[in-house]
């Protein structure tokens, strides 16, 4: 049976040249560019939690790399180097290669360097520290909003949801594959969050659901919102194959998108039209923010407004 360092050695490490010493030693040596912050997030993947014990070791190789960029990329920070610690019931080489080749696959699109960790027995969980920079004073936080702010959101969100209630056989698609390949394999938006550096005036990306989510923002940018039900993105859900109710249901509540979830002045809209082209990644305008901390509203039609349940997911209150 290999050893730990065994383990390390064939499978994780690689060359990381932007770092001044990387994997094999106590720790790592590396240096923040001049005039640039130091961005730093930590996410951990728990078997059973965050995943079914029988997700493809390669899929969930990009993904535990791959949300942990989506913070990054929603503070407007560039990805540079990561930790990874794992914790594995046993030395299964075949698994841990084709982990390996998920996450470096994932590294390499990003331009991340794996500079550092650690492995262990123990129940299958994966914990990644990722490392990035961004101009300093540039980060978008969720704290910048202003009242009358649009409100945007990057991407397909509610597929990753659907995803998921495809496998726990909640619904039944004819072709669940894009669905899946958002739950399995989400694209962290790294390019479009350095971009809204200087347009977004708040931002996070999305993984508790969007409401929850958005419940964050308002909270921190002491705001409301208000989000208008038809300028929801719902065509993506229901050409996969649900009605509009459930569309936006999951649309709303369903988490594990990786989107980005951001407000910008009303004058920036030609200006994320022409981002959207450039990048081919939709940014859909879905509402605004409002004076009130904390409400959050659906207009609908004709209908007054009326409030959201703003709770998203909690590891400590949702149920499993």
């Amino acid at each position: 049976m290999p050893s730990e360092f065994d383990l390390i050695r064939r499978h994780f490490t690689r060359p990381a040249p932007h770092a001044d010493l990387a994997v094999g030693d106590d720790a790592a040596l590396f240096r923040v560019a001049p005039g640039m912050q130091l961005a730093v997030t930590t996410d951990a993947l728990v078997a059973g939690t965050h995943f079914f014990h029988d997700t493809p070791p390669r899929d969930l190789g990009w993904k535990t790399l791959a949300v942990n960029l989506s913070d990054l990329a929603a503070m407007g920070a560039a990805p540079r180097w990561a930790t990874l610690a794992l914790t594995l019931p046993a030395a299964d080489e075949g698994w841990i290669a084709a982990f390996a080749e998920g996450f470096f696959d994932c590294a390499g699109r990003y331009g991340v360097e794996l500079v550092g960790g650690d492995t262990t027995r123990g129940p299958l969980a994966m914990t990644v520290t990722l490392f990035g920079e961004v101009p300093a004073g540039q980060a978008i936080t969720r704290a910048g909003g202003q009242p009358g702010d649009d409100l945007w959101i990057s991407g397909w969100p509610g597929l990753a949801a659907l995803g998921l209630m495809c496998l726990q056989n909640r619904v039944r698609l004819a072709d669940a594959s894009r669905a899946l390949a958002a739950l399995h394999r989400p694209t962290p938006r790294v390019e479009a969050g350095e971009a809204l550096r200087g347009i977004a005036h708040a931002m996070l990306d999305v993984s508790d659901g969007l409401v929850g989510d958005l419940a964050h923002l308002c909270e921190c940018s002491k705001l409301g919102a208000m989000l208008d039900a038809d300028a929801l993105p719902l065509a993506p859900l229901m050409t996969a194959g649900v009605d509009e109710l459930l569309a936006r249901q999951i649309l709303l509540a369903g988490g594990d998108d990786y989107e980005l979830l951001f407000s910008a002045p009303v004058d920036a809209r030609g200006t994320l039209a022409a981002l959207a082209r450039k990048l081919d990644l939709p940014l859909t305008r879905i509402g605004s923010l409002i004076e009130g901390t904390g409400q959050i509203l659906l207009a609908d039609g004709a209908a007054p407004p009326r409030p959201l349940d703003v709770r998203g997911y909690d590891h400590f209150i949702s149920p499993d």
